[in-house]
């Protein structure tokens, strides 16, 4: 008796036009005297388009296409109304393109295929004949909260999100690897130094280690072979791991989590075991990096202190204060100093050996840093946050050099990939990861 539509075609004789309505129904109106004439499908509401017909667009031959919220894309018969053909893609529809005829006297759809996009960020190439789609291009559809490249490789890297994680080709901007944990945030990740595993952190407190080729858990496929082995490191931080490092002979992981806990974990073939919990914080760590000799950790938590620990006899070894919620740090390569930042818009430079402060800059005029990365050689350091631009600094001179404009919220995380060719940012504002060629 009532429809609310959303969207209406009107066909190429100017004689019918077509509406879209938001109770999942096609209503075909003739436009001459305004009258209703036939809708589609029928049978009663359950027969309708879940969550409403959300797109449409007129075909050559008189037929409609349309998109609903639940990813079905459908075409319809101009005449009859009669449904021919349907398919299901990922994500509610919000938009259908036909693909055009070029010609001398204009341009015009030719109806032989047309792209389709979704609510969860993907675009399908799609045969309007047979109504097959071609996943064409994709990306994270919420906040992607941290990148990684794997050690000195810059061809792929890593991203986690809201229920996924993703490997991408740098060259392509394609996706070679999605690992999808529903219902689950990710909240950080890393390669293992050898390569063969990404470590992941998540929401439900749990670390996963992933094969970075299948995607397969890690020590799900090793208890194929070891009964007693388990999927993940179970518990591993009340309320979710927000933080973690891996060390460079791949036999220990240390994790930080919502509650200010620091831990550290002895990963072998058959075990994952916990080898000290360290207590100090009293709120979540957002970072932590690991010396190269694996011989100590430095810790950064929103309470204001940044913390470094011994490896070995497990305990506090220095200790850095700030009036400010630290969000991260980074360590010089050779690691006589640490570079920090946080809610207080400054970067920081800190003296490893006796943690006394060396240099204080102004890293923003509008909102918190989140994010740095330094260069392999350590000249140069990224920065970003919710002032959203990619800010590229000479690290002796304290200067920003270039400027990244590209993002339209709060960047969440940067990296300077190995071969310090570039710069891949990410940010919450849902669209793309972002890549940045620095020539120098």
């Amino acid at each position: 008796m009532k429809r609310i539509t959303t969207n209406v075609l009107i066909d190429h004789e100017d004689k019918f036009v077509y509406c879209g309505t938001t109770t999942g129904d096609l209503l075909q109106v003739e436009l001459g005297h305004a009258l209703f004439k036939q809708y589609t499908p029928k049978g009663g509401p359950s027969k309708t388009f879940a969550l409403g017909i959300t797109t449409s667009a007129l075909l050559p031959d008189g037929d409609v296409v349309l998109g609903t919220g639940n990813g079905v894309l459908a075409r319809i018969s101009g005449d009859t109304l009669r449904v021919k053909q349907q398919c299901q893609v990922l994500g509610g529809v919000t938009s259908v393109a036909l693909t055009e005829e070029r010609s001398e006297g204009g341009s015009g759809p030719d109806g032989t295929h047309f792209f389709c996009g979704t609510t969860l960020s993907n675009i399908y190439w799609v045969d309007t004949d047979t109504l097959t789609a071609e996943l064409r291009n994709t990306c994270h559809h919420e906040r992607i909260n941290q990148v990684a490249f794997p050690a000195d490789y810059s061809e792929v890297f890593a991203t986690c999100s809201v229920t996924d994680i993703r490997v991408w080709n740098a060259v392509t901007r394609q996706e070679l690897l999605r690992i999808q944990v529903p219902n689950m945030e990710c909240f950080c990740l890393d390669f293992m130094r050898d390569g063969k595993s990404i470590i992941s952190g998540w929401s439900d407190g749990k670390v996963r280690a992933f094969l970075p080729q299948s995607g397969k858990l890690l020590y799900a496929a090793l208890a194929e072979i070891v009964d007693d082995l388990g999927e993940a490191i179970n518990d591993a931080h009340q309320n979710g791991v927000t933080a973690l490092a891996l060390s460079s002979d791949c036999g220990r992981i240390v994790t930080g989590g919502m509650e200010g806990e620091v831990r550290v974990w002895n990963i072998g073939f058959q075990t994952q075991t916990m080898d000290a919990s360290l207590k100090e914080h009293r709120g979540r760590v957002w970072c932590i990096k690991i010396a190269k000799d694996d011989t100590q950790a430095v810790s950064a938590s929103a309470d204001g202190s940044c913390i470094i620990w011994d490896l070995h006899t497990k305990t506090r070894k220095l200790c850095l204060f700030e009036s400010t919620m630290f969000k991260s740090l980074v360590y010089h390569p050779d690691e006589s100093q640490l570079l920090t930042t946080g809610s207080d818009r400054k970067v920081a430079y800190w003296d490893t050996f006796d943690g006394q402060a060396i240099r204080v800059l102004e890293g923003s005029e509008e909102g918190e840093i989140t994010t740095l990365s330094v260069s392999k050689s350590g000249s140069h350091y990224v920065s970003g946050g919710e002032e959203r631009l990619v800010k590229l600094w000479d690290y002796d001179k304290g200067v920003s050099e270039y400027i990244g404009v590209g993002h339209s919220g709060t960047i969440t995380c940067a990296a300077i990939s190995p071969d310090a060719s570039f710069v891949v940012s990410t940010g919450s504002e849902v669209p793309w990861c972002r890549g940045r060629v620095v020539r120098r």
